[in-house]
């Protein structure tokens, strides 16, 4: 049975479902979410899809799942991928995903949203300083974890990457540049070079390009 992601391609978030989903070849479909036009503010979404009026979602079958790093500790745990090859291994990947989740990609989306989909004369020079400073700090731990590592945990690609990595693809800036970084750059080719890669502009439907 084909898996549903309802997903939009600016979401970082989504990106790290949808990559787990791709990475592993598993069946699945994306359903776009019109995020800029309000769809998950709205009553039918949250009352059919989500009650947090968030993306990713994920249906598979009777399953319903929301919240990317569960999304991907669901697909591990049913379907045997990058979860980690021992016990140890899968504590140290969701150590990882929580780091990520508070302290990386909780600023990189604010600071990203902020600077690229709000109007010029709306954009809180401030609030974006104070985001950047705090991704600075996330970038460093990140960049010296990887010194001798070709992954954040083990021998090959866990959740612990496809969490950390998902906005540090897109184009837009927010605060991160690859070549300021060289152990992430050369981790983020690591990811690139995976069968089954793509670009989340590529891989979800929508990109800023369909609001020109």
């Amino acid at each position: 049975m084909t898996m549903t992601l309802y997903c939009f391609g600016e979401s970082g978030h989504s990106y790290k479902a949808a990559l787990a989903l791709e990475l592993a070849g598993l069946d699945w479909a994306p359903v776009k979410v019109d995020f800029f036009n309000g769809e998950t503010r709205g009553e039918a979404y949250r009352t059919t899809v989500n009650e947090m009026g968030e993306c990713p979602v994920l249906v598979d079958g009777e399953v319903k799942l929301t919240q990317s790093g569960v999304i991907q500790q669901y697909l591990s745990d049913t379907y045997g991928h990058f979860g980690g090859k021992t016990p140890e291994e899968a504590r140290e990947v969701l150590r990882w995903v929580l780091w990520d989740n508070h302290k990386l990609s909780a600023n990189a989306g604010i600071a990203r949203f902020l600077m690229n989909f709000l109007p010029e004369d709306k954009r809180p020079a401030e609030v974006i300083g104070f985001l950047q400073a705090r991704l600075k700090g996330a970038y460093a731990l990140l960049d010296g974890h990887l010194k001798g590592r070709d992954w954040i945990v083990g021998d090959g690609p866990t959740n612990a990457d496809l969490t950390c990595c998902g906005y540090l693809f897109y184009p837009e800036p927010f605060g991160f540049t690859r070549a300021d970084w060289p152990e992430i750059d050369r981790w983020l080719s690591n990811i690139q070079a995976l069968p089954g890669w793509k670009h989340p502009y590529d891989l979800m439907p929508g990109s800023p390009a369909d609001r020109a």
